[in-house]
């Protein structure tokens, strides 16, 4: 595909899949406020009908009354709304997108040699197991678990030693980027998976047997009920984990730390621990839950580490990222565009070329170098993104050189 319309590809499957993630995470938000905020009713009327919580909000000028029941009510009265084509579309959109820029150019993206030198097809067969095999285990622990005494706790721990390790497996095999973004989709595979196997399979059985098909015994349908509660409430704790690995792939720091694979880890933990405060916090003022700022705060403990262990240490003539010593004699020497030209030409010149141009961008003149000096300064040197998996081996030296020549400046007379 020529790389202009893989970059209009790129821009629309990510605008589609941005859409789609506020339209179902938002739900999913909305309805986990609604489960900690329903109070059982008192009245006559609503506990004949059969509802378990029922709750008043007031937005946008008018009055909201959810009621929730916890089987199913006796009679719809109305069109029944289904929430799924949410979740469908994420998928299908991430995973369209995650083929376009991952599989696609999966000797660009996804291997790194220096961890495995996968052949393409290799590395995407490998990439799409981690999809499969994450929901396969995680489904089959939550069934043999789940329902026991304390079975969400043992789901909860072995989930967490499962993606652990699949992060370790992940940050060994793959380009650190490709596999921050892998754990995310594993684990936002699950989340659909769980809505297409089980939430959406379940309403369907439970309406079916209230209208036209055969009814089912009530342990059956609370069954279903108590399964896709289950699998909803999982969901939203994958989201902030899941958020955090998906948009991590654009801070190179992180996913070319020496250590990312822990540090994924922690991170997407935190936001578990911080996802479990806003759930549990709305019970807490109705006084069914315990304090949730134990969660949030040790969440944010584990933010702090993070950015603690990270911090660059500088050296005694170096630069904060502990690049090796220059003097002020060579800190202050004047880079023209001559001496530019010559690390642009051996590590950028092979994707940004005569020969190739990704993203649409050339540096092989000094037009094109003034157009993008600012985007070659963040990517090459602030983030260190560039280039893509270090590919043409730029040492810390020559990015020291492109950050001399923009702060003196950016000229590009020859």
């Amino acid at each position: 595909m020529d790389p202009y319309y893989l970059e209009w590809a790129n821009l629309l499957l990510r605008w589609l899949h941005l859409i789609t993630v506020i339209a179902w995470v938002g739900s999913s938000f909305y309805f986990v406020f609604l489960d900690s905020n329903l109070v059982k009713p008192t009245s006559p009327d609503l506990l004949e009908k059969g509802v378990d919580g029922a709750m008043w909000a007031v937005h946008g000028g008018g009055f909201y009354n959810p009621q929730k029941y916890l089987v199913a009510p006796q009679k719809i009265h109305s069109k029944l709304h289904w929430f799924y084509w949410e979740s469908y579309f994420t998928w299908m959109s991430g995973f369209s997108l995650f083929s376009v820029l991952y599989l696609y150019n999966a000797k660009t993206f996804l291997i790194d040699p220096s961890l495995v030198a996968w052949t393409p097809t290799q590395a995407s067969v490998l990439a799409l197991a981690f999809l499969v095999v994450f929901w396969l285990v995680y489904d089959r622990v939550c069934q043999w678990l789940g329902f026991r005494e304390n079975g969400e706790r043992w789901v909860g721990g072995v989930m967490i030693g499962v993606i652990t390790l699949a992060s370790y497996l992940a940050c060994h095999w793959f380009a650190g980027r490709a596999a921050f973004l892998l754990i995310g989709a594993m684990i936002a595979t699950s989340m659909s998976a769980n809505v297409f196997f089980w939430i959406i399979p379940g309403q369907r059985k439970v309406v079916q047997a209230m209208t036209t098909g055969p009814k089912l015994p009530a342990q059956e349908l609370i069954m279903h009920g108590k399964r896709g509660k289950q699998r909803s409430v999982h969901n939203t704790y994958f989201t902030l984990p899941v958020i955090f690995a998906m948009m991590s792939n654009h801070y190179g720091f992180l996913y070319t730390h020496p250590q990312h694979w822990i540090i994924l880890v922690v991170m997407m933990l935190a936001g578990a621990l911080i996802r479990q405060f806003f759930v549990q916090r709305h019970a807490y003022h109705q006084g069914r839950a315990s304090n949730p700022w134990p969660y949030a705060l040790l969440g944010c403990v584990f933010i702090l580490g993070v950015i603690v262990a990270m911090a660059p240490q500088a050296s005694p003539e170096g630069n904060a990222q502990g690049d090796p010593p220059m003097g002020p004699q060579v800190r202050e020497q004047i880079v023209d565009y001559k001496a530019l030209s010559v690390v642009l030409e051996a590590r950028c010149y092979p994707c940004h070329g005569a020969a190739m141009q990704m993203k649409n961008i050339r540096l092989d003149s000094p037009q094109g170098v003034a157009q993008n000096a600012l985007n070659i300064y963040q990517q090459a040197v602030v983030l260190a993104q560039m280039p893509m998996n270090n590919a043409t081996g730029i040492t810390p030296q020559e990015r020291a050189l492109i950050g001399r020549w923009y702060e003196q400046g950016a000229k590009t007379a020859p």
